[in-house]
């Protein structure tokens, strides 16, 4: 008690000695709390203030100025000049004149607003059903800004991304049910439960056992009634990324071919099947699927996602399409078929060379 109450003198003492009033937030070493901008930042006790920096340069220039205790009492540097070798007695960072402090709980309080009474009309409407289309939607644009390498897409699509939770755990919330501190804490725990390699005491010596370690607490933590361990794999994901799924679990329990070569002829086998459904002219889509299975166990060999395979074949497709459409001095549909050829060698000649 004596010392949180030296602790808060100090803090106190250094705020009224800079002149500033209002509400703060006290870091005291080692530990880095989420910033809110409305509120005066203090830190105390560090060895290593160049965290301190970091820990602010995620919001802050590094140009920004804060106030340090010095050896001939408070003065003003910029951030960027905490470094492992400054040594003051506390750092302050005034409050900024914001309505939201930033960061998370400030997206949490835009969503409450919108969603409260004289908010937003769309928001207010929204349910657990009809979000789960914008989360579909928002998850493909956000791989696609992965994919840009687009650093300030990737951040908004993230963004646009993390919204979702938040809404469904505000409108929770509005219901009188949780909210997102419940979310954030129960994924906390699952978390800390699910990786008792780093801790706890398990070891795990590679990704594998990690997965192998992983399903097993998995299974416990539903009481073992599970009736298979493909439980828990949803029946909405797209077909060829549920496949990989199924398979990668089935796998692990021991369900596998000895080599990669077992599942090649698995392959050939499957496509005479096939052939021989067509000729009968039944069970077609049974003996395609049959086909299209094997396929994605070959994927799981080779360590390719399949889902992202054929996702990036359709856009080379779809490339290579819209040049011949450039190409062509007439509609497509009027070429024969020595002119598709002409014009998609071409266009993958031109997607090459671009590349």
């Amino acid at each position: 008690m004596r010392e949180s109450s030296a602790c808060w003198d100090t803090v106190s003492g250094a705020l009224a000695g800079l002149g500033l009033e209002g509400p703060c937030q006290v870091h005291i070493a080692p530990t880095l709390l989420c910033l809110d901008d409305r509120a005066h930042q203090v830190f105390m006790g560090f060895d290593d203030w160049s965290s301190v920096a970091r820990h602010l340069g995620r919001r802050h220039s590094l140009e920004t100025q804060v106030w340090i205790e010095g050896e001939e009492g408070a003065e003003k540097v910029t951030l960027g000049c905490l470094t492992p070798d400054l040594r003051p007695g506390w750092v302050v960072l005034p409050a900024l004149e914001t309505e939201f402090g930033g960061g998370l709980q400030s997206l949490v309080e835009v969503v409450d607003r919108l969603l409260a009474p004289g908010g937003c009309p769309w928001d207010q409407a929204q349910t657990h059903d009809t979000l789960k289309r914008h989360l579909i939607e928002e998850a493909y644009e956000l791989i696609e800004a992965i994919e840009s390498c687009d650093s300030d897409r990737l951040i908004e699509e993230l963004g646009d991304v993390l919204l979702q939770p938040v809404m469904h755990a505000q409108i929770a919330a509005k219901a009188g049910q949780w909210d997102i501190e419940a979310v954030a804490r129960a994924v906390t725990l699952k978390l800390v439960r699910r990786h008792p390699h780093v801790f706890g005491s398990v070891e795990a010596n590679d990704a594998d056992e990690v997965l192998r370690n992983w399903d097993e607490i998995k299974r416990q933590e539903k009481g073992g009634g599970r009736n298979s361990a493909l439980d828990g794999v949803p029946r909405s994901m797209p077909a060829l990324s549920r496949a990989f799924e199924v398979s990668k679990r089935a796998a692990r329990l021991g369900f596998e071919w000895h080599d990669l070569d077992g599942v090649w002829t698995k392959l050939a086998e499957e496509e005479k099947e096939l052939w021989a459904a067509v000729e009968k002219g039944t069970g077609v889509p049974e003996e395609l699927g049959d086909l299209l299975f094997t396929i994605v166990n070959i994927a799981r060999w080779l360590k390719v996602d399949p889902e992202e395979a054929l996702r990036r074949m359709v856009d080379r497709f779809q490339e290579r399409f819209e040049t011949m459409e450039s190409l062509a001095d007439r509609p497509l549909k009027d070429l024969n078929l020595d002119d598709w050829d002409e014009l998609w060698t071409k266009a993958k000649a031109a997607q090459t060379r671009s590349q």
